[in-house]
């Protein structure tokens, strides 16, 4: 549409150019009438002065109408070509990586990052360029020009300098504000605080000086707001409508925190020189100051007293538990060989071993009492493994602890032959001999390339014991979340594309052998590696063993919504698990944190509220940014994602649907280093011996 100024304008003008016209014509045609009466000379010259006035008037409404026109003419392609230029300005002028767009086309709409507003494409009014490695300052009069831009997104750059203070002057429509992981410094432009439709606010991780400006109470509508660590000093402004997430940690502000702020998490205020709630009162500092030089004298060598007392003490009970240990330590011999079978009660099979291992220790000293050795009361082997060991072999060995999970401790065993075995022992396992032995048997016959497989296990009425294959890689979760420090190897994307399509199909395969039969606890520390990155699907079916005090929270943010029993667990609950491992391995975000993140929400919605709102790529983690060419394979693998973790399970894909989908990607994308595609093979199926 036009300006209405313009087009206001131009009805005013041509009205006055037509009235002109009839008001000229009819005076001629007045003067016309007497002349006809008169000679012909008269009526002559007065036809050459009307054909020349009329020849006059007709290039004036031709001049009108031209000019109408014009100003009529839409102003689209004006606009977006003022923006386009205003981005190219913008590509040239920052340094780092050269944006790559195809500066041949006309509009902007379809470059990478640019979003224009559909399905007219008329303007820009997203900006997405998060870790594209772009440098330099912002350019005045580039990203202003945009005037009806609702996101900007320069986060994960190495971008510097100070905001131009025009920057937001113009950007009145702008609701989302993303410059976090930047060199950004100085302070913050006054014309960020006439943007009253702004919701979101991250500048953290910058450079930004000054103090915190009250005037974020303009901002009524802000949900987020993030300073932290940057060189903010000062004190903290009193928000009179605080935002939902606020973080100004890490920077160098003073003083009390406001009242209206005291409802936020410590970890909000730390790093600074803050004080009041949440953090410690502001009270302690004052009353040392009323503390004559009498008072703080005593004070001091009362402390330098009750230390002295406190070391001596502690050097008594050095020596009691000294004592303690060493005789605890000739029970746990005791007890251990009173573990060891009479030859007579087992035969030929076993022979007498040394004492003392340190997995019959691992159990303790109660459970190791209950623990019987006798022909019918050993380890069940379920297959032909080639092992060659007993219980009492496996209580000699020694042992550590690899993890608590939701059905018990993981134990690694190293039997004295150097075999590496993981021994589970099962907690709140309430559940009779026969039908417990039938579920084992039943778990036993699972054997499939991508499962873990039960090897063997150990019943009484206190104690069980299930005996798993050792992979020494670990798990997902620890790969994903573990070390990130300086020297972490990231998961590239093919890497994690094959982990969970291995997954995948061990989820699908159990699945396919009953209607009924379900993984029950399906998340990244139940995924385990070998040392080529293949993945095994472990603690499959052991749900139905847990006694009723598991503790929710341990799969809380994984389980399907309408799981209210962890033992019950349907197929469909599973492709929700399945579906937030997904999400969990495109975001770098672990679901049991879910509370600690930008958005304060569950996985699953958080992803749905970014690409509702944001575009898709804002929600992959940062790792995988620095790969080329991958991102419609992590889009794709993304909504496949979101399909899992629908809220009703009749909307959930199948896991046949689900592993065929994984492989059609990794089966189109994938390519080894000659540029061929990659073949994935069909997985072998195997019947349990």
């Amino acid at each position: 549409m036009g300006n209405p100024v313009t087009n206001s304008s131009l009805f005013i003008l041509t009205q006055t150019t037509n009235q002109n016209f009839r008001h000229e014509t009819h005076s001629l045609l007045n003067i016309s009438k007497p002349q006809q009466k008169s000679h012909k000379s008269t009526s002559s010259k007065f036809d050459q002065t009307a054909e020349s006035s009329m020849r006059h008037f007709d290039f004036e409404i031709c001049a009108s109408l031209i000019l109408s026109a014009a100003i009529l003419l839409p102003f689209t392609a004006a606009d977006i070509a003022g923006e386009r230029a205003a981005l190219v300005a913008f590509r040239s002028a920052v340094g780092g990586r050269v944006l790559l767009w195809d500066l041949t086309r006309h509009t902007p709409c379809s470059w990478a990052g640019v979003v224009c507003n559909a399905p007219s494409n008329s303007t820009v009014v997203e900006l997405h360029f998060p870790g594209m490695g772009l440098s330099g300052g912002i350019p005045p009069n580039t990203i202003s020009i945009l005037t009806n831009l609702n996101t900007l997104s320069l986060r994960y750059n190495s971008m510097s300098g100070n905001l131009p203070p025009e920057l937001f002057s113009s950007l009145t429509s702008l609701r989302n504000l993303y410059l976090q992981h930047n060199s950004f410094d100085g302070e913050i432009p006054d014309s960020l605080f006439s943007l009253t439709s702004l919701v979101r606010v991250n500048l953290a991780d910058n450079n930004f000086s000054g103090q915190i400006s009250p005037s974020f109470n303009k901002l009524t509508r802000l949900g987020t707001l993030y300073l932290q660590d940057n060189h903010f000093s000062g004190q903290v402004p009193d928000l009179d409508f605080p935002p939902a997430q606020f973080d100004v940690s890490n920077n160098n502000l003073t003083g009390e925190i406001p009242e209206h702020l005291s409802g936020k998490p410590r970890s909000s205020f730390l790093g600074n020189s803050l004080c009041g709630s949440p953090l410690d009162s502001c009270d302690g500092g004052k009353s040392k100051k009323n503390l004559s030089a009498g008072a703080i004298a005593g004070i001091v060598i009362g402390s330098v007293i009750g230390l002295l007392l406190m070391l001596l003490l502690l050097f008594y009970l050095c020596r009691a538990c000294a004592g303690k240990r060493k005789k605890s330590k000739d029970e746990d011999v005791a007890n251990v060989r009173d573990l060891e079978v009479p030859p007579e009660k087992m035969g030929s099979e076993v022979k007498n071993g040394a004492a003392g291992g340190s997995f019959a220790a691992a159990l303790g000293a109660k459970e190791k009492g209950k623990v019987v050795v006798d022909g019918k009361k050993g380890l069940v082997f379920l297959r032909k493994t080639g092992w060659h060991f007993d219980l009492e072999d496996l209580l000699r060995a020694s042992a550590e602890v690899l993890g608590k999970g939701t059905f018990g401790t993981a134990y690694k065993a190293v039997l004295e032959t150097g075999l590496a075995v993981v021994v589970k022992r099962l907690r709140d396992a309430n559940m009779g001999e026969r039908e417990f032995r039938e579920k084992m048997e039943e778990v036993g016959r699972l054997d499939y390339e991508n499962l873990v497989p039960l090897r063997a296990y150990y019943y009484n009425k206190e104690e069980k014991l299930l005996v798993y294959d050792y992979l020494p890689m670990g798990s997902l979760s620890a790969l994903l979340h573990g070390n990130k420090g300086v020297g972490r190897t990231p998961l590239n994307w093919e890497t994690r594309a094959a982990i969970v399509l291995g997954a995948a199909r061990g989820i699908s395969y159990l699945h396919s052998q009953s209607p009924t039969l379900s993984h029950g606890n399906i998340k990244s520390s139940n995924i385990l590696l070998t040392t080529s990155y293949e993945s095994r699907v472990s603690d499959f079916c052991l749900a139905q063993l847990a006694g009723p005090t598991i503790t929710p929270n341990r799969v809380a943010g994984y389980r399907a919504p309408e799981v209210t029993d962890p033992r019950k667990v349907s197929q469909k609950a599973d492709v929700y698990s399945f579906g937030v491992l997904l999400l969990e391995l495109l975001t770098g975000k672990a679901p049991t944190h879910s509370l600690t993140n930008e958005e304060g929400v569950d996985l699953p919605r958080w992803v749905q509220s970014i690409v509702r709102e944001e575009w898709a790529s804002e929600v992959f983690d940062i790792e995988l940014l620095r790969y080329q060419n991958v991102e419609d394979d992590m889009v794709q693998l993304l909504q496949l994602a979101v399909d899992c973790t629908a809220p009703y399970p009749d909307k959930r894909p199948s896991m046949t649907e689900v592993c065929g989908k994984i492989e059609e990607i990794c089966r189109s994308n994938v390519q080894d280093h000659s540029g061929n595609i990659v073949d994935i093979e069909e997985p072998q199926h195997y019947t349990g011996s």
